[in-house]
Order: C-alpha cells, then structure tokens, then sequence
C-alpha cells in the first residue's frame, strides 16, 4: 500500500498484490477508482464530468466505487462528497471515514483489503447515524463499471415444477424492456454498456445467488453479496440493481432495510474477484461453461 496521486485526485491509496491494483481516493470520496490488472485496462469507469445539482452544491459521480443509502432521493442520497476522508493504514487495510453528511446525519465508512488470491478484494461498508432520530434506510454499494462491456445477471431458478412463484424483478419508469442492449435468458439476463445509445435502463432483483459479473475484453469482474432471503430489501423487493446509459453500466448490492436508532451502525460485505483470459460467447451455454465455474470457485 503506497499513498500517491490518480489524476485529478490529489491524494489517493494504491493497493497491490503485483499481479492486480487498486486505487482509492481520500481527497474526495471515498471512491475506488480503479480496480483493474497491474498496467492493464481499469474495469471501473472514470467519469469526471457529470454532477447533479444538490441545493447550491454539486454532487459528482467521479466514477468506480461509492457508498450510498438506499431509497434514493435527492437531496437525501445526493449528499455531496467532495471534501477529504480520513484514512487509517492497518496491516493490508484501509480505513475510510466521511464527515457526517450534515443534511441526514449519517456517516458513511468504508474498510478496503486486497488479498493474493484470485485478486480477492473486501470491501466493508458502514453506514452511522449520528443524527437524532431514527432512520430507515439500506446499505447500497454502487460500481461504475467501464465502457463497453456486458453485465451478467443470474436468474433465480427455483423448482420449475412449482405453481408459485420464486422471485421478483423491479422496472422503473424509464425502462424499455424491448432495450436492444438486454438480453432475456433462461438462467441469466446479460446487460450491455453502448456509448452510442443514451437511454437510461435500469432493472433491480432479489439476487438469491448473490452475485453479478462484468465482462470486458476477456476479463472477467465477480462482486459477490449476501442475499437474506425473507428480509425486506429497498425498491420492492432488491438485492441487486442495474442500470446503464451511453456513460456508465452500474452493478449496485444493497442490504436489507435497516431502522437505526441514534448511534446505530449497519454494516454491508462485498467481495470482488478479477478473472483474466475469461472467453465469453453471448449463447447462454458459455456463460454456463466459463462464468458459473469461477462464482462457484469463489462462493463465501
């Protein structure tokens, strides 16, 4: 772990195993805003210039990694973040703690560890109320991931002889689902990033696998995630959402809705896995044959 700079980031932590890289802001944020192999392609996404107006403030996306609350709302989830974090260095971990937002009262906290294996990456989000009263609210953990390449999303499958149904899917307003960028598979649903069509397309899912996939020119991103089963989730019903437009494609985890009383804390696990060399066919058979394995190679 070395402090350094990231472009228009003036502090910054990069973590390394010497085979895959990481790199985190603490002069804005936090956001991980790489995560990609050593001098290789960065999966998560730069966007330096979109922001959304919050009051008389601006709260950018920047791109890679961020911590929000769920349900989203603006201001609420909006809450600029542009100042410094601070940072503690422990063993192969990095600590990051936001001010207080001062319009919800809640502090946000990541904990980012990289391990050797399979380019293994933890990252612990927390979120704490210091506010005064109690809040509901969902731990959500966003990903912008980069150009070009394909989510896969893993369908619930469930007994097929059942007369009842096992899962449920949330669409919102400005979703067609004639997109020519979904596709609507028996067992996963994959989702392509085109810069060239500017429609906004979101879907969310009670993700009962729990995970989701990224691919760009052969290499292969696995956010893994806890899904509680029976808990509520956010959006009726979602452990996990995508969304796209010409910019970006999120992958986006959440935690079950949580009610924190005053100086209660909620924390929310994702562990992510690099793969290189990952081919990859859009026929559901490959996704089959060379994703599933490497998900089941690393199940928590």
């Amino acid at each position: 772990m070395e402090e350094t700079t990231y472009k228009e980031f003036k502090k910054c932590y990069r973590l390394t195993n010497g085979v895959a890289d990481l790199v985190v802001t603490a002069s804005v944020g936090p956001r991980i805003i790489r995560y990609g192999f050593v001098d290789g392609q960065n999966l998560f996404g730069e966007v330096p210039d979109v922001s959304v107006e919050v009051g008389k403030d601006q709260w950018r996306i920047y791109g890679g990694h961020r911590l929000w609350h769920s349900p989203e709302a603006n201001p609420r989830t909006y809450a600029p973040d542009n100042s410094p974090v601070t940072t503690e260095v422990r063993g192969n971990t990095l600590h990051l703690i936001q001010a207080t937002e001062p319009m919800t009262g809640i502090r946000k906290e990541m904990e980012v560890t990289l391990f050797e294996e399979n380019n293994h990456v933890r990252v612990i989000h927390r979120l704490t109320n210091q506010g005064l009263w109690p809040v509901k609210l969902s731990v959500w953990a966003l990903s912008v991931m980069n150009v070009e390449g394909t989510a896969v999303v893993p369908q619930p499958q469930g007994d097929r002889e059942s007369l009842l149904p096992n899962w449920r899917m949330t669409i919102w307003p400005y979703t067609n689902l004639a997109d020519p960028r979904v596709a609507w598979g028996s067992k996963f649903i994959t989702l392509k990033q085109d810069p060239r069509n500017a429609a906004r397309f979101k879907i969310g899912l009670s993700d009962q696998e729990g995970w989701v996939g990224y691919l760009l020119k052969d290499q292969l991103f696995i956010k893994r995630f806890r899904h509680e089963e029976g808990a509520e989730y956010p959006d009726w019903g979602c452990s996990l959402e995508v969304f796209t437009n010409d910019r970006i494609l999120e992958v986006e985890s959440l935690s079950p809705l949580t009610t924190l009383d005053p100086g209660g804390e909620v924390e929310h696990t994702e562990d992510w896995y690099l793969f290189d060399q990952v081919k990859v066919t859009a026929e559901e058979s490959s996704i089959e044959q060379n994703v599933v394995p490497l998900v089941r190679s690393v199940s928590r």
